[in-house]
């Protein structure tokens, strides 16, 4: 399905590409992506260059597997979520761990400080042209059980959905417990977890705000996810469209960003009911907004124990490449595994 980069129309000059995008069913993609590729692109162009895109998880392009996929020109342009990815390459992980960035500015320098070295790698190891980063809203905490403070998350059982997660849950005294997002609410209804980690809309989406009663609003990750190109079939493209991309993915970027963080706070006036909410079927629940206290326990936890399990899992490599990139930015220092 996504063996050509490029096919030419034969009744117009037309050239089109094929994109696989991000996740399917969120507004980045419906309101921003697809939006730019199947309409944007064909207007920017004068009706030159168009696209048809579809979402990665409808794809049946496996997540973990986008990279790989991009090197051998599979999938010529492809959306990869860096917690995915990561799983293979863990230093990838390392701009949207757990506890990093509590708000969109420093999730900016966090992000901006690894551009150079994630370009680098994509380009080094896979061929792959690093083309744009997207975010999601803000993944926080979804509570079936009131809780006023960072610390009431221990001795519950708590959904996570990656290895940083869980080190950061562990850290308070809660329990992880890795479930699929289709399976949030049907294990909060069935008592098995007590807590989960998800965004904010799309937590609200999928029905949260019915079966929990507390949204811990502190964002823990947003889901940071690499657009690229093979590079083969990105130097293929004509030089006018080479260009034309290069000038208009950073706007595309900069407009899911903005989403994502509006989205987030959005996420929360749903399920709580507040004003500024556009979905039908507000919530009620209560969002509690972590205290200077529990701000600082964050940051400790992240660099106490998610930064130290994050380097000993890759290895002393990626303390070095942590402490020349994001280092700097957040004023936090990683210990090699061997110091």
């Amino acid at each position: 399905m996504f063996v050509a980069s490029l096919c030419h129309a034969q009744t117009a000059p037309v050239q089109r590409l094929r994109i696989v995008g991000g996740l399917g069913g969120v507004t980045q993609y419906t309101g921003q992506e697809e939006q730019f590729w199947t309409r944007d692109l064909a207007a920017l162009s004068g009706g030159r260059y168009t696209a048809s895109i579809v979402p990665f998880d409808r794809a049946g392009v496996p997540g973990q597997e986008m990279l790989n996929l991009m090197q051998l020109g599979v999938v010529p342009f492809g959306t990869a979520l860096l917690s995915q990815v990561s799983v293979q390459l863990p230093e990838l992980g390392a701009p949207d761990m757990a506890g990093l960035s509590p708000d969109v500015a420093t999730l900016r320098r966090v992000v901006g400080a690894f551009r150079p070295y994630l370009s680098q790698v994509l380009r080094e190891r896979y061929d792959v042209e690093l083309l744009a980063i997207y975010i999601y809203p803000a993944q926080e905490v979804f509570c079936s059980k009131p809780m006023r403070r960072l610390g009431d998350l221990a001795g519950r059982r708590i959904r996570v959905s990656s290895s940083m997660q869980a080190d950061f849950v562990s850290a308070l005294g809660g329990t992880p417990v890795y479930t699929e997002f289709s399976q949030i609410v049907a294990n909060m209804k069935s008592g098995n977890t007590e807590c989960a980690i998800t965004g904010t809309m799309s937590g609200h989406s999928l029905g949260l705000h019915q079966v929990t009663s507390v949204l811990y609003a502190m964002p823990l990750n947003w889901g940071v996810a690499v657009f690229a190109a093979n590079r083969e079939s990105f130097l293929a493209l004509p030089p006018d469209l080479q260009a034309l991309l290069r000038k208009e993915l950073p706007r595309l970027e900069n407009a899911v960003w903005t989403q994502s963080e509006r989205e987030t706070e959005e996420g929360i006036a749903c399920s709580t009911g507040a004003a500024g909410c556009s979905r039908p079927s507000p919530g009620s629940m209560t969002a509690v907004r972590p205290s200077p206290q529990d701000e600082a326990r964050r940051r400790e936890i992240f660099a106490t124990r998610v930064l130290p399990g994050w380097v000993q899992r890759c290895g002393p490599a990626c303390a070095t490449v942590w402490n020349q990139t994001i280092a700097p930015a957040v004023g936090i220092q990683a210990r090699s595994t061997g110091q």
